[in-house]
C-alpha cells in the first residue's frame, strides 16, 4: 500500500461494530448494510411512518371536524395545517437517514424511485384533499378561503419539496462503487475520511479539504458505510486528482481503481 501524507490535525478512527469486524458473507451482495445499520435504518422508518400517519391524522380532523364547523374556526384550521407540515416534513428527513443506512439498488427502478421520493408521496397525501376542501368549503368566505388556502399551499411546498424529495438519492450500486474504489487503491483496506462540516468523504487525512472544512479540528476516518452513516453523501468528485497529488496514489494505482468501480455495481443484486 502506498503511504499516505499526514495531515497535523487530529484523526479519530471510527470504531467498527462486531457486525463490521465480522465481514460481510462471501456469497451475500458485493454492498450490503450491516447489521446494526440495517437495525438503525428499520428503527427511522418506523419513526418516520408515525410521523406520516400523524399528519394524516391531523389532515382527516381538519377535513371531518373543523371544516364542517360554520363559522370555521381559522386559527385551529392554520394551526392544524401548520402541525400537518411540521409531521410530514419530520418524517421525510427520517425516512432520508434511514435510505442513507439501507439504500435500494437501482435494479429495481420502481422500487428505487419509490423508496427514495416516498416523503415527496406522503406529503401530497397529507395536503392535497385538505387544499381542494378548503378552496370548496361552503363555510368559509372568500378571504378566508384565500387565507387558509395559501398558507396550506406554501406548508405543503416545503414539506413536498423541500424535505420529502431526495434529489440525490443513495444506491447499493453507489456503495459498491465507492468501495471497490477505495479497497483497490488501499489493497484491500476500506479506508475513507472526512469531517464534521463536509458532505463528501476521502481517500486520505492529507486532503486540502477535509484540512480546510473541519470544525472541531478532528477528521473521522473508518469505513464507506460508516461514512455515510455519518451523513456524507458519497465520495468526493476528486477523489482522482486528490489520490494523485495529495494521497501517494500512482496513475496506474487510479486506473485500476476506476476500472474496480466501473465493475462493482453489476454484482449488486436488485432486490
Amino acid at each position: 500500500m502506498t503511504e499516505q501524507p499526514k495531515s497535523k490535525k487530529k484523526v479519530v478512527r471510527v470504531q467498527p461494530t462486531a457486525e463490521e469486524r465480522g465481514g460481510a458473507a462471501k456469497d451475500g451482495p458485493v454492498w450490503s448494510p450491516t447489521a446494526e445499520a440495517k437495525g438503525s435504518a428499520t428503527r427511522l422508518r418506523v419513526f418516520a411512518w408515525i410521523g406520516w400517519l400523524l399528519a394524516i391524522a391531523v389532515e382527516a380532523v381538519l377535513i371531518f371536524w373543523v371544516l364542517r364547523q360554520d363559522p370555521v374556526n381559522m386559527w385551529l384550521l392554520i394551526g392544524g395545517i401548520v402541525v400537518t407540515g411540521v409531521l410530514a416534513s419530520v418524517g421525510s428527513v427520517l425516512w432520508k437517514k434511514a435510505n442513507r443506512l439501507d439504500p435500494a439498488s437501482k435494479k429495481d427502478p420502481v422500487r428505487f424511485f419509490v423508496q427514495n421520493q416516498l416523503g415527496a408521496i406522503m406529503s401530497v397525501i397529507a395536503f392535497l384533499p385538505l387544499i381542494i376542501l378548503i378552496f370548496t368549503n361552503k363555510n368559509m368566505d372568500g378571504k378566508q378561503k384565500a387565507l387558509a388556502g395559501s398558507i396550506g399551499i406554501v406548508v405543503a411546498a416545503v414539506a413536498v419539496f423541500a424535505f420529502g424529495p431526495d434529489y440525490s438519492p443513495p444506491s447499493q450500486e453507489q456503495y459498491a462503487e465507492e468501495t471497490a474504489a477505495v479497497t483497490s487503491l488501499t489493497g484491500g483496506e476500506d479506508l475513507v475520511y472526512w469531517v464534521k462540516g463536509g458532505s463528501v468523504f476521502h481517500l486520505c487525512e492529507a486532503v486540502p479539504d477535509v484540512n480546510r472544512e473541519s470544525k472541531d479540528g478532528t477528521i473521522s476516518e473508518g469505513t464507506v458505510a460508516q461514512a455515510h452513516a455519518a451523513g456524507k453523501e458519497r465520495l468526493t468528485k476528486k477523489w482522482e486528482s486528490e489520490a494523485l497529488n495529495y494521497c501517494g496514489y500512482t496513475q496506474e494505482q487510479v486506473d485500476a481503481a476506476r476500472s474496480a468501480m466501473e465493475a462493482a455495481s453489476a454484482d449488486v443484486p436488485g432486490e
